[in-house]
């Protein structure tokens, strides 16, 4: 397993991954840390808000912050990301808001944010699915000869995010070997963090996970999902790698779920809370906070740093619960890319259906 920062903040050597660290600069990694700080505040309080009953349900991504900010950092700007439900962090790297998030989960939008803008697809739910929807589009990035051209403003790659319990699903198996196959340029990025629900990873598979892709021909590496010096490494190498046109590659990041699957599971029902707290140890904030104290970073810089977090919770606070109501005839606007008879027609009807309603009640009054 990949390693270049260890749980107590010590940078250690990785052998062919250094060349990636080392374009890292103290900005950059106080930069990293800033992002993991106010991810997870965004997350806290996606939380909050739905035990308060002003979010229908919230998927955490508590101890994954480093996995999906090393990951976020290392995209180009054309590299097109299809998430799971619970890519926060790489849809604050892509610049989705976080309270069109919150918007999602609330029910105030349908699908919550225009892909092509932040080149970063809308959620997915059902398990393993965005996995053939990323393989699809590289093998179309490829097609269009989008890849190996040299130049690093044109070579795009395609990042497919799953997690560990997805990889049981058939259509993980159907993307690997579609991208296989075609040699797609599409980064396979499964965060391993231990638990698929209710089910470890041990009673899924009896290989390590970074394996998985190697009867299907695509290589895999695994790395600490919680060390972001070394997540951000692997994620440059691997992306620069696909974009060249050397094929499809797997990273495995390895973390753990310290909160529950989604705000409707409840973890102390079927794990070990001495497991979860011999993790706590490995925190990744806790990790690169110490790594930076000891280059020198003064404490203003973290007391700062948490400033800006509740700021940032203030607002999508007030945000959040000061929505509007949608209109109900959006969620026939994005149906087609094109207008639809049969869309206007059944927009047509649900609208008279609506306004029935408002029709009864003056009659009442």
């Amino acid at each position: 397993m990949i390693q270049m920062l260890t749980p107590d903040g010590e940078r250690i050597s990785s052998g062919e991954y250094d060349a990636f660290a080392a374009e890292l600069d103290d900005e950059d990694l106080r930069g990293f840390y800033k992002d993991m700080v106010l991810v997870r505040r965004v997350d806290a309080e996606g939380n909050a808000l739905q035990r308060q009953g002003q979010l229908g349900l919230w998927a955490p991504l508590l101890g994954q912050e480093a996995a999906q900010i090393g990951m976020g950092r290392a995209l180009r700007p054309q590299d097109f990301v299809f998430p799971t439900y619970r890519e926060h962090g790489v849809a604050w790297c892509r610049g989705v808001a976080p309270e069109t998030l919150l918007g999602l989960f609330r029910g105030q939008n349908h699908g919550g944010w225009d892909p092509q803008e932040h080149n970063f697809h809308t959620y997915t739910i059902v398990i393993g699915s965005q996995t053939l929807h990323a393989t699809g589009y590289a093998m179309g990035v490829g097609l269009d000869g989008e890849v190996g051209t040299g130049d690093p403003a044109r070579d795009t790659a395609t990042v497919a995010c799953f997690g560990d319990g997805a990889t049981s699903q058939g259509d993980v198996s159907e993307a690997l070997t579609f991208a296989g196959a075609f040699n797609a340029p599409v980064l396979f990025f499964c965060q391993n963090n231990q638990w698929a629900i209710s089910e470890p990873t041990s009673v899924q598979t009896r290989v390590p996970l970074f394996m998985r892709g190697q009867g299907f021909g695509v290589p895999g590496v695994r790395v600490d999902g919680n060390d972001i010096i070394a997540m951000y490494a692997v994620a440059r190498a691997s992306l620069d790698s696909v974009r060249a046109g050397h094929g499809p590659m797997l990273i495995e990041a390895f973390t753990y779920r310290m909160g529950a699957h989604t705000t409707a599971d409840d973890p102390t029902k079927y794990r070990d809370a001495a497991t979860t707290e011999a993790w706590a140890a490995k925190d990744p904030i806790t990790r690169l906070r110490a790594h930076l104290e000891s280059l020198g970073t003064p404490e203003e810089f973290f007391v700062e740093v948490d400033a800006e977090a509740d700021a940032l919770a203030a607002r999508i606070r007030e945000n959040c619960i000061s929505m509007a109501e949608p209109d109900p005839a959006e969620i026939f606007a994005y149906a087609y890319r094109e207008p639809h008879s049969l869309v206007e027609e059944e927009r047509a009807e649900y609208l008279d259906y609506l306004a029935s309603f408002e029709d009864s009640t003056e009659g009442a009054r």
